[in-house]
Parts: C-alpha cells; sequence; structure tokens
C-alpha cells in the first residue's frame, strides 16, 4: 500500500522477490537500477554499482538483523530508496537509516517526508538512536567538521538536511584509491618486507571464501573485535556477536553475489591466535574497481606492524586473483591514523569523504 509523500511523491514499501530474475522482480530491479543512478549521480563514480542479483542478498532482514525497504517515486517514477535496518544485537539502541534519492529531484520535500516513517520503524522496534552513513559530492565551498575533531564534510544540501533534522556529525571517513598500475608493485613489495622483519611470531594465512572450518572460530571472533576495537567516535557501536555459523551464513550471500573474497590474516605462531586481518574483493567484473573491506589487528597483538602485513599480503595475493582489476578503493576514519599512515604509504590518495551522522529521538 502506497503512502502520500506530498502532491507530487509517495513511498511504497518494497516486498522482496524470491529472486532477481522472477517473474514478479520488476519493481525490485528497477529499485536497483536507480540505487546505482543515485550514486553515480551523487559521487561522480560506479564502483558502487550493483546488479539486481547481488543487491537483493543484502536487502534481506535475517538473523541478525531486520531490514525495511521502501521504493519512492514521483508521478509514478522511482526516483530512489529508503532503508532502514534495525540490528538484533543483545541492548542495541540503534537503527541504521539512509534515504537516497537522485539530486534531480532534491529541494522539494520529499526527504523530510519520509523521514517520518523511518522514524516510525526505529521507534517500533524501541530504538533511541538513527545513524547514518553518507557520502557528499565534493565541494569547495564551507565544510563542517566531525565531533572528533577529525575531518570534515561540505556543508551542502545533504548536510543542511541531516543538521536540519537534528542529526550531528560525528565522524568522518575518508575514501582513499589506489591506482594498480606503475610503480605500486615495487612500493608494495618493499614495505611487505619490512612488515615481514616487524612480525617476527607471525605468519600470514590466505584463503577465499568459504572460510577452512578450522579458522571459522578465530575469524568470527575477529569479526566480533571490528565492532568494539575500531574507531567509532561519538556513534552507538554495538557489540556483535559473530560466531561460526554467522560467518557461514554471511559467505553464502558472498557466493550468492557472485562476489570474491580473500581474507588474509596474521597468526600468532606459538599460540595460534589469529591476531588481525583484512579482506579485499571484486564482484564478477574481473576489471572492476576492487574494494577493500574490513581490516583489524586486536588491541593486544598490535606494535608488531600486522597491519602493514596482511594488507602488502593481500594486495600481492590479489594482483594474481584480479589482474586486470586496476584500482582499489578502501573507506576508514579520519582519526584512525595508524591504518592511515599504512595507506598512505602503500600509495592510496583521498577522492571523497563520507560522514557518519546520529540523532537521537526524542
Amino acid at each position: 500500500m502506497s503512502i502520500v509523500l506530498t502532491e507530487e511523491a509517495t513511498l511504497h514499501p518494497l516486498v522482496l522477490p524470491a529472486r532477481a530474475d522472477a517473474a514478479d522482480a520488476g519493481e525490485f530491479r528497477e529499485l536497483a537500477r536507480v540505487r546505482n543512478d543515485v550514486y553515480r549521480a551523487i559521487t561522480g563514480r560506479d564502483e558502487q554499482d550493483l546488479e539486481p542479483e547481488a543487491l537483493l542478498p543484502l536487502l534481506r532482514s535475517r538473523s541478525e538483523r531486520t531490514t525495511v525497504v521502501w521504493a519512492v517515486r514521483v508521478a509514478g517514477e522511482t526516483v530512489g530508496r529508503a532503508v532502514v535496518d534495525i540490528p538484533h544485537e543483545e541492548g542495541s539502541r540503534t537503527a541504521i537509516a539512509s534515504i537516497e534519492i537522485h539530486p534531480r529531484v532534491w529541494g522539494r520535500g520529499i526527504g523530510s517526508a519520509v523521514l517520518p516513517h523511518i522514524e516510525a520503524v526505529a521507534r517500533k522496534y524501541g530504538r533511541t538512536v538513527i545513524q547514518n552513513w553518507t557520502e557528499q559530492p565534493a565541494s569547495s565551498g564551507e565544510r563542517i567538521t566531525a565531533r572528533t575533531g577529525h575531518g570534515s564534510v561540505p556543508d551542502d544540501h545533504v548536510s543542511r538536511f541531516l543538521v536540519r533534522h537534528g542529526f550531528a556529525l560525528e565522524q568522518v571517513y575518508r575514501v582513499s584509491r589506489l591506482d594498480l598500475d606503475g610503480p605500486t608493485a615495487d612500493r608494495i613489495a618493499a614495505l611487505h618486507d619490512d612488515a615481514r622483519r616487524a612480525a617476527e611470531g607471525y605468519r600470514v594465512l590466505q584463503w577465499e571464501v568459504p572460510t577452512p572450518p578450522e579458522h571459522l572460530d578465530g575469524y568470527a571472533w575477529l569479526k566480533s573485535r571490528m565492532s568494539t576495537d575500531a574507531p567509532s567516535a561519538g556513534l552507538e557501536a554495538d557489540e556483535e556477536h559473530w560466531d561460526a555459523d554467522r560467518v557461514v551464513g554471511a559467505e553464502e550471500r558472498i557466493v550468492e553475489m557472485r562476489q570474491r573474497l580473500l581474507i588474509t590474516v596474521a597468526q600468532h605462531i606459538e599460540s595460534g591466535e589469529l591476531a588481525g586481518f583484512t579482506e579485499i574483493g571484486a564482484g564478477p567484473d574481473p576489471a572492476a574497481t576492487t574494494h577493500q573491506h574490513d581490516t583489524l589487528v586486536l588491541r593486544e597483538h598490535r606494535g608488531h606492524r600486522l597491519g602493514q602485513l596482511v594488507k602488502c599480503a593481500s594486495l600481492a595475493r590479489w594482483r594474481e586473483i584480479a589482474p586486470q582489476s586496476r584500482a582499489i578503493v578502501t573507506y576508514n576514519a579520519e582519526e584512525n591514523r595508524p591504518m592511515l599512515s599504512i595507506n598512505e604509504a602503500m600509495g592510496f590518495e583521498a577522492i571523497a569523504y563520507e560522514g557518519a551522522w546520529r540523532k537521537d529521538l526524542s
């Protein structure tokens, strides 16, 4: 049943099809196309494009979260979407929400009309905090600094919308890109050798999904610690519970999305504990931009250049797996200086910034 937002705009709860190519999947496939158009219009880049078959697993509700999806239409044409994720972690107070509307219909009050429906979902599930991550178009004008004091985003239409509706900029992520052509290989090799010398007592293990059974528990622990050990500024950071079953489920979604994911870990030789990890992957197009996903070194194992070790080892192996990919993109909190220093030494350059916003519901 559609919801009237403005004289021209409506909101439509989306029922996900069983398959992206099912007979009743037309509405979903159109939403996937518009999603890609919106990201391209905002960022000027295409590496966030997802085929419908890859988007569908990301929008399904699952044991660790409930997901609500709407299509936004103007005069019957889909122009964007709104998504709310409700984490099921014990004690969670948060809802993760986004309103993604094509810039050509900005300024018509549509986003403002969508927001109360997002807040209603949050309240329905007893949540008191809404958090949002939004990448903004590049701008040379005025900027807003994060509460951390690290990083800023343009004071543009997006920022003004969020501030007007009670959101505060808690954190800024740097979007960085590494060109895999030119002198990159020699630079990475030198950093890799340096890290190996500093990481005495550790060894590198690598695998593509699925994770070998003997490493499921250790990898699950690393994923759990990602939610507590990575910088989160003034955001609500739920402590995520990862176990072997959750890892298996996540990796089944990766396979369903037709993506490849390489996991590289540093293992403490004496104890056998997995001490740090990084993930790198891409979709089915061998020439597409590569994405660096989670990277973490456990606090108790820091000081041995393990972050540098796993990132260099990962990239060296990935060049063998996907030699046609010409670039890699990664996101890091601006206050995460140790990880940014590794990236900068590898040759990553900033190309954009993403704001992490928080609103406390009254």
